[in-house]
């Protein structure tokens, strides 16, 4: 398996002027991604408005991420749900072939147990042809996967292979960094926690800012996992006020709006979210004409 460590970015799903699939904007973030540095992609993700898309219209990005990344770097595919027995039938029957491993979101609404979370992956990890990582966002799901539950999944399973921790707790993170099996991937959900948790020993981050800002994110990341703390504070601090303003409407509504912004794809977002308001967007230009002058 390839290496799933460093920046890797939840890509947007662009769309047109009439909220229809946007393939060529999406080879345009793929191409961006990759010549900014980025490390892996994660496709259909949450950032992916997964949710919002059928069937084919999933199929559709999954080939045309392929087919623009060419095996440039390493794919992830998101894949999960709340309905334990439908994610089993969709992995059996899927072709996973082109992904190095899947990315599942915590069952939400529902609001299982700690035993219901387990005995959910423990069904996927026994389904699963490929790795899988685990993905604890409460702050959507409505659940925490606390840490007993990750290290248990850890050890019980050699094909979980990670965890995706948008918890923001970093206390959370760092008692899962102490306890768990040596080859465990600990990657940040969090863009805000991201530096501190590479610090903390973690392996990365799936970014929803580095898609858009490629250079400035990896060069921060990477700086972090080699032990260079005061580089990637400085570059950190630079990257703060796009952090805050990407989530301030909604996540897609801010990534969009820079994607937009930098001419690569429209801002437009399938309801229930909405396009950012004209006033984030101002907002949004003036950081990006910041960053791209401290770059120069």
């Amino acid at each position: 398996m390839r290496q799933l460590t460093g920046t890797g970015v939840a890509l947007v799903t662009p769309f047109t002027d009439q909220l229809t699939l946007d393939l060529e904007a999406l080879r345009r973030v793929v191409r961006h991604c990759i010549g900014g540095g980025i490390d892996y992609l994660v496709v259909l993700g949450t950032t992916g408005e997964s949710v919002t898309l059928d069937k084919q219209e999933k199929n559709a990005v999954i080939q045309t991420v392929v087919q623009e990344n060419n095996g440039a770097l390493p794919l992830v595919l998101g894949m999960g749900g709340n309905n334990t027995m439908a994610l089993v039938k969709e992995l059996q029957e899927s072709d996973l072939e082109p992904f190095e491993a899947l990315l599942s979101v915590s069952p939400y609404y529902n609001k299982p147990t700690q035993e219901g979370i387990y005995q959910h992956y423990r069904a996927l990890a026994k389904a699963s042809s490929k790795p899988l990582i685990l993905y604890n966002v409460p702050g959507r799901t409505g659940s925490n996967i606390l840490p007993e539950t990750t290290l248990r999944l850890a050890r019980d399973f050699d094909n979980i292979i990670g965890v995706k921790e948008a918890s923001g707790d970093m206390k959370q993170i760092q008692q899962i960094l102490q306890d768990k099996p040596k080859d465990f991937i600990v990657l940040s959900g969090d863009d805000t926690t991201a530096r501190e948790t590479a610090a903390h020993g973690g392996h990365g981050v799936i970014s929803v800012l580095a898609q858009a800002l490629p250079e400035h994110f990896s060069s921060m990341m990477n700086a972090a996992l080699q032990g260079d703390q005061e580089k990637a504070k400085t570059q950190e601090k630079q990257l703060l006020e796009a952090m805050d303003l990407i989530f301030q409407e909604g996540n897609p509504c801010g990534i969009k709006a820079m994607f937009e912004i930098l001419g690569i794809c429209n801002a437009g977002v399938r309801l229930p979210l909405v396009e950012a308001s004209t006033a984030l967007k101002a907002r949004i230009a003036g950081c990006v004409r910041t960053l791209e002058q401290i770059q120069a």
